[in-house]
């Protein structure tokens, strides 16, 4: 059976790139094939289309803005409104999607729908209150204020791990401002993204509005980094990548925001229960197979309930089952290639081979070769890699801590800044260390701290800018400034 034959509408499985509302093939007829992750089975091809193609796109979108950008904001806003009915419409096809591409289970596929569709409604609305200011006036006979008007043309690339959200976090901030899109998702999960296109033609936005653009990812983003029409750029991705498209855009000056790597603290203080604790905690790394910038990286409990909260850490993690998303009460899916596994078994050994105990993770367990079964480590130190890096697996180390300071500093000793956890009911404890986290976004006392409503973002090394939120509209605005002078006034009195 053939994936469009899954679905209940057919035609949101798409095999072809999106510009300027028409469905395109690659000139070249170089294409590449797309993969189930946990069985290996082609899912179909996509085209990559010719760096002539991805300026085409530049070109639509370039028509597009001027109409776009013409319309009120509450008229950008029903069509908005439009796409998420049909995206809430044709969940389980889109959920479905999502799972045979990139293998996370159904349910959290279903979950991802319900989270990229609550973007949409938020930007339509937040859209109509993109006010400017006025700005009482210290120039004799002038009226003085501000306007928000829309950048121009966005360029959106997006990974593989959230292929659907991360699309609609940046898309409908960028089209409810005003501005026109393209969009260029990873090459492992580009289905969701094309459904998305089939679902916003039916929405009503017009031709050249919503872009998406397929191909080889160095050629494609040098095309959209070096073209100056291009006035913003939105990448979620590596560190190492996001670097390089930084300084790619700088020579057209473009305004970029950029979700970078993620190496998350989850912090256990010496008051909390160690059973809830260590569930929160397994819940917090094991998200998404670990494949996710918030996971919790490196665990730090302190030394008074160190081995109870390894214990049921353990007894927690060995209740996950491991399998094919699309087989029911499946907790983990496979990772997205046969590299992440790899590089998930050398993070593992070198942190055994530097010290620390393996207190979990048989990998003979594993269902197929793109599974790697949850690892949990205790004993972690700082030179082992598992410290320094995002693994992007369900590879989980404990370490354990004397007192506030202590951890603060070990919290602290990353690159990255993106996300961190604190559990504890002190009061005193918790303003403390919320203060001297230098990361851009820290939950306590709750694994879930994402949604439309906030600034997602980091500091550091995981990036620039935010997005959701009132100020995720504001990566795709400018502000123009004015000054009204009456008529017959002297000009600079």
């Amino acid at each position: 059976m053939t994936l469009s034959n899954k679905l209940s509408d057919p035609r949101l499985f798409r095999q072809y790139a999106y510009v300027d509302g028409k469905w395109t093939h690659g000139d070249g007829n170089r294409e590449e094939a797309v993969f189930d992750p946990a069985t290996g089975e082609t899912l179909g091809h996509i085209p990559w289309l010719e760096p002539h193609q991805i300026t085409a796109s530049v070109d639509a979108a370039e028509a597009a803005f001027v109409h776009w950008r013409a319309l009120r904001a509450d008229e950008r806003c029903e069509r908005l409104l439009a796409w998420y009915d049909l995206l809430q419409a044709n969940r389980e096809d889109l959920a479905l999607l999502m799972t045979l591409e990139q293998g996370k289970p159904l349910p959290d596929a279903r979950g991802e729908v319900e989270y990229g569709a609550s973007f949409v409604r938020w930007f339509a609305e937040e859209g109509k209150r993109t006010f400017g200011e006025t700005i009482p006036s210290h120039i004799p006979n002038a009226a003085l204020g501000t306007l928000k008007e829309p950048v121009g043309i966005a360029a959106l690339i997006t990974p593989w791990n959230f292929p659907l959200a991360m699309i609609t976090r940046k898309a409908a901030a960028a089209m409810a401002a005003g501005c026109t899109v393209i969009v260029k998702p990873a090459g492992e999960t580009p289905f969701s993204a094309l459904a998305l296109a089939e679902l916003a033609e039916r929405a009503g936005i017009p031709a050249g509005v919503f872009n998406v653009v397929l191909g080889d990812p160095p050629e494609v983003s040098r095309t959209l980094c070096f073209d100056d029409r291009v006035k913003a750029l939105s990448f979620t991705g590596s560190t190492r990548v996001g670097r390089l498209l930084l300084e790619q855009s700088a020579n057209t000056v473009k305004r970029v925001s950029l979700e970078l790597g993620g190496n998350a603290p989850f912090i256990v203080g010496p008051d909390m229960d160690p059973r809830e604790a260590a569930f929160a905690a397994v819940a917090a790394k094991f998200q998404t197979a670990g494949q996710d910038c918030l996971a919790a990286d490196r665990i730090l409990v302190h030394e008074s309930i160190h081995d109870e909260f390894v214990e049921h850490f353990a007894e927690r993690m060995a209740a996950l089952t491991v399998g094919n998303g699309l087989e029911s009460e499946i907790d983990l899916g496979p990772l997205i290639h046969r590299q992440a596994v790899e590089k998930a078994a050398a993070i593992v050994d070198d942190a055994i081979s530097k010290g620390a105990t393996l207190v979990a993770g048989d990998q003979s367990q594993a269902p197929g070769e793109n599974f790697f079964m949850p690892v949990l480590l205790t004993g972690v130190t700082h030179d082992m890699k598992i410290w320094h890096e995002e693994s992007f697996a369900p590879v989980a180390g404990i370490t354990a801590y004397a007192d506030d300071d202590q951890v603060i500093e070990m919290a602290n000793d990353t690159e990255y800044g993106l996300a961190a956890y604190l559990y504890t009911h002190d009061i005193r404890r918790i303003w403390k260390i919320l203060r001297a986290l230098e990361f851009g976004m820290v939950s306590v006392n709750s694994v879930k701290m994402t949604g439309p409503p906030v600034p997602f973002g980091g500091v550091k090394h995981s990036g620039l800018g935010r997005e959701g939120g009132v100020t995720g509209i504001d990566e795709y605005l400018e502000t123009k400034y004015y000054c009204l002078g009456a008529l017959g006034s002297v000009s600079g009195s």
